[in-house]
Formats: C-alpha cells, structure tokens, sequence
C-alpha cells in the first residue's frame, strides 16, 4: 500500500518548520511514502520547493496558480499524488516516525475507508498552566474527552480527527469531491474552521463508516507562544463555537461528537477537577477549572452568535 502524504504552504515566513515536517515524513519506517509539496500561490514556495527538494525520487511538487487556502490545496495535492491512501500533515507538525506504519496497519487489519491518529503538543516556549488538557483542542492536540467513549487512548471509530493527522483511502477521498472549499478560507465564511469535521460528517453519510482512530499513529503538532496567549485562545474559542453552528446547518449529522462531549465535560470532568480543587487546592487546578467555565462560555457565546447567522 503505497501513501502520499500531502504537505501544503503559502509562503516562506515558517520554512524552517516546514522542513522539519517535511524530513520527518521522508523518515518513516514505512517505506513505500510519495511526499507531495503544494505550494499555494507563491512562485518563491515553488522555487524553494524545486532548490530543495526538485531530484528527490520520493517527493512530487506541484502549485496552484494563486492562493486558494488551504483546503483547496489538500485537494490539489491528493489529485496529483499517485499513493493508494492520501495523508494529511501541516508545516507546523512533526511525525513520529511509526506514523505513516500505524495509520497503514489500521487499513488492513481494521478494513476503513479513512485512518486518522492522535495529536501530541510540542510547547515551544512552554506548556501553559492553565489551559485544561479538556480545551488542547484550541491549540490543535488531541484534548481529554476525544476518541470512543471519550477515551483518547483507545483505538475506534470518530466522525473525524485533526486536519493534520487524517487519511483517506485515495479513491474514497476523490469520489466525496475532497474538503468542501467554501468552508473558511478565501471562499465562503472566512471564520468558519473544520474542513474535517465537515468531510467526516460526509464520509459516514456516503460510506455509512467514519475515520478509524488509532493513537498509536501520532503527530506533534508545534504549539507557539501566541498560541498560548490568554486573548488569542479566548478568540478561537468563540469561532470555534460559530463554526460549530454553522456545521450543524451544513450537516446535521456533524455536531453528535460535540455534544457527547458537553455532556462529559459538565456532567464527569467539570465536578472531577472541583473534587481535586477541594483536595488538592493549589493555584495551578484553580486557575484551569475557572479556564474550564471561562471557555465553555466563550465557546457558547460563538454558537449563540451562530443562530444569528445560520438558521
């Protein structure tokens, strides 16, 4: 089973990382890997791409002729690679080494139509003492509360996982149209987020199966410090809450994770972390329980503003 992993960017501001990703692709065990380089819109990208990578047998680079985002350059990629499966990791990612091998035997042995696997925080400059492990979604890592039965360690079925660490079988993929463009970007609502959530939705529609979970199959996604600013969290957490609005007009079907998730977070995490405060009272659980309300909030104050917008 050949794979293609699709590795997409719009400039060289964050090259260096890019690199990173890109090498720690090119070292899998596995070894039958194509990396496809898509350089949205930038000549200097491609010209980049073709200095360091253009007599590289194992790597396939192609550019849309402008700036799409990144989701039409996802489709481009897996329209041009030529693997069985299409991967998907960002420029701020690394993999672990085992990552391409994981999401393989879990095609074989498990017999889905798409594999995804859990994300892993690399603090750049540190990890942050009061954002609750229930929230990493934020900052794109696998957050407490996902996976079958909440379990983020257990191996099963989820409408989707994280944009940087899915998979597709290659024909399932391109028979479903790939990511529906007009969600985010430079098309359609420009603050809506989750591509995935949308084409995992889809694909159980389609295909009556969601993306197989396998935490074995792991990305470090880089969490940079603006990630961690206390502004920039409050901010993405009420888009999130719009975003998830707006999935649930586009697809019904697209907001049954979130709200087992609710349900777990109120009725299981929210007096766990209380009874841990009484026992334990230090400043560190005091600070991520007031987050746990705080966020919650921010997150019901985008989804309310989501009514507004879609109906």
């Amino acid at each position: 089973m050949r794979v293609s992993v699709v590795l997409c960017t719009h400039t060289l501001d964050r090259y260096h990382d890019l690199l990173e990703t890109a090498k720690s692709v090119r070292k899998q065990i596995y070894d039958e890997v194509e990396l496809v380089l898509v350089s949205d819109g930038s000549e200097a990208v491609t010209r980049q791409f073709e200095r360091d990578f253009g007599e590289s047998e194992d790597v396939v680079i192609t550019a849309l002729d402008e700036n799409r985002g990144l989701l039409e350059a996802r489709n481009h990629g897996a329209e041009v690679a030529g693997g069985d499966v299409v991967a998907f990791i960002d420029d701020d990612a690394i993999a672990d080494p085992e990552w391409v091998s994981q999401l393989v035997d879990a095609y074989e042995r498990q017999d889905v139509p798409a594999v995804g696997g859990k994300m892993v925080p690399e603090w750049v400059a540190g990890k942050p003492a009061f954002l609750p492990e229930e929230f990493y979604w934020l900052v794109g890592v696998t957050h407490r509360g996902f996976g079958p039965d909440g379990d983020r360690e257990a191996a099963g079925e989820v409408r989707n996982t994280f944009g940087s660490n899915i998979s597709f079988r290659r024909d399932v993929f391109l028979d479903l149209g790939g990511f529906d463009t007009d969600i985010g970007g430079r098309q359609g609502d420009a603050n809506l987020q989750g591509g995935e959530t949308e084409l995992g939705a889809r694909l159980r529609q389609e295909y009556g199966r969601g993306v197989w979970y396998n935490p074995q199959a792991e990305v470090a996604h880089k969490v940079f410090e603006y990630r961690t600013d206390p502004k920039w969290l409050l901010d993405r957490a009420f888009w999130q809450g719009y975003s998830k609005r707006a999935m649930e007009v586009l697809l019904e079907e697209s907001s049954g994770e979130e709200g087992d998730f609710l349900g777990a977070l109120l009725g299981e995490y929210v007096p766990g972390r209380l009874s841990g405060l009484l026992a334990d009272p230090s400043r560190e659980n005091g600070m991520q329980l007031l987050m746990l309300f705080v966020l919650t909030a921010v997150v019901g104050t985008g989804y309310l503003y989501g009514l507004t917008k879609y109906r």
